[in-house]
């Protein structure tokens, strides 16, 4: 179990919740699955087990009223860093220490007991959580509007659906009154409407203060909700610091192993690639701000080593939280391209380009006729677009408002 210390602080004042000291965690992975195998190499166990380390040195320090995003791809140890954090696993070597309660959205159900009701559960989860009888009894009515499952709550929760499990979790972790709450990948399940409820309990939470850690592949609730992100890669820290910095290496790291992996793919449509791409308002260059009402130049240079008959060209504008808000192709604009082999390049114009103020990143592919990808290079370029003092948004638009009046009840304006 992690330690709990009193917080210490540093020259900004904000203690310090949770400190994770130079952890590792090692998992051992047996090669002989079938019980005949385990007989036959019993006594030789050694040679058929392997050492998977899903954790490798891994420190951080989370300051108190802090969100925290843990993101990596697959099997890159953030989901075990959490259950390290939280508890639920004990660390092969290093400390994890932390003070106040943590409350922990692990796995689906966790807590829960099958053959129990949605009201037995909520209140053995709830004891699991810290909470008395008599606290839980208080706040059970709390809990049950929240999960908006009322209907089913003396229903035993192995007859639940997945988002039921979710919502009845959610609820009793949230009305603990946690310091620390950790989620992984729970506000993936459920419908649109329960996910938003869980995101403005969220936002609730950072107003008061409170800490949160929120492992997901979400990477716009990355972009949005998080003050900090920790990017993990093969159980090891290999970035700590802004989220959209965090996000766009995580992007470059993803592609990367797509690209290292595809070798199948690779194969059957031979080997063309994007040699570089670039973003201009029309009679500008680069540095050049994008007025609304610009056009807008988007350039890459393409080339196959091998020969491709059948390829389209792409380009996407995100904003900076991975958003995208405006893409198309050479197939849908209807442009039949000539077989690919030596070295061109693509030039797409976005006529009277309208975007609101901020940052933008575009994203080009190449791909073949049937939309499989053969080279991306995400955020490969961006543009700014100037201040806008009188709206926000993606979308550039003048905006009018006039006030009509007081309105009866009858909907009749008032003279």
């Amino acid at each position: 179990m992690p330690n709990t210390v009193e917080a210490s602080t540093d020259s900004t004042g904000i203690p310090e919740i949770i400190v994770v000291d130079d952890v590792s965690k090692r998992f051992v992975v047996r090669k002989d699955n079938s019980l005949k195998e385990r007989l036959v190499t019993f006594g030789r166990g050694r040679q058929h087990r392997e050492d998977f380390w899903a954790l490798r040195n891994v420190s951080a320090t989370i300051k108190a009223g802090s969100t925290i995003g843990l993101i990596g791809h697959n099997g890159s140890g953030k989901s075990t860093l959490l259950k390290v954090i939280g508890g639920i696993l004990e660390p092969t070597t290093g400390v994890v220490s932390h003070r106040g309660r943590i409350a922990a959205l692990l796995e689906l159900g966790a807590g829960f007991h099958p053959d129990l009701t949605g009201r037995e559960n909520v209140f053995l989860n709830a004891s699991i959580l810290g909470l008395s009888r008599k606290e839980t009894e208080e706040r059970f009515d709390e809990i049950v509007a929240f999960s908006g499952i009322a209907d089913f709550i003396d229903t035993q929760v192995k007859f639940y659906s997945s988002g039921m499990y979710v919502r009845l979790a959610f609820a009793v972790a949230v009305h603990t009154d946690p310091d620390i709450l950790l989620v992984d990948e729970i506000l993936a399940v459920g419908d649109e409407a329960f996910q938003r409820k869980c995101l403005d309990k969220i936002r609730s939470f950072q107003e008061q203060g409170r800490t949160i850690l929120l492992v997901t592949h979400s990477l716009s609730q990355v972009t949005e909700l998080c003050d900090w992100v920790i990017l993990l890669d093969k159980g090891n820290v290999i970035f700590e610091g802004d989220p959209n910095q965090a996000v766009s290496l995580l992007r470059e790291n993803l592609e990367e192993r797509r690209l290292a992996e595809g070798g199948g793919q690779d194969a059957i449509m031979g080997r063309g690639r994007i040699t570089a791409a670039r973003v201009h308002r029309a009679g500008g260059d680069a540095h050049d701000p994008v007025a609304p009402g610009d056009d807008l130049v988007v350039e890459l240079d393409v080339e196959h080593f091998d020969g491709l008959d059948d390829w389209m060209a792409a380009v996407q504008i995100d904003t900076p939280n991975g958003q995208a808000v405006y893409g198309t192709t050479t197939k849908r604009l209807g442009i039949h391209l000539k077989r690919l082999k030596e070295p061109r390049t693509i030039r797409f114009t976005i006529k009277d380009a309208r975007f609101g103020s901020g940052k933008y990143f575009v994203n080009v592919s190449l791909m073949d006729e049937a939309g499989r990808h053969i080279h991306d290079l995400p955020q490969v370029a961006s543009f700014d677009v100037p201040y806008y003092p009188y709206a926000v948004g993606a979308m550039h638009a003048e905006p009018v408002a006039d006030d009509l009046g007081e309105v009866a009840l009858s909907g009749e304006k008032l003279a």
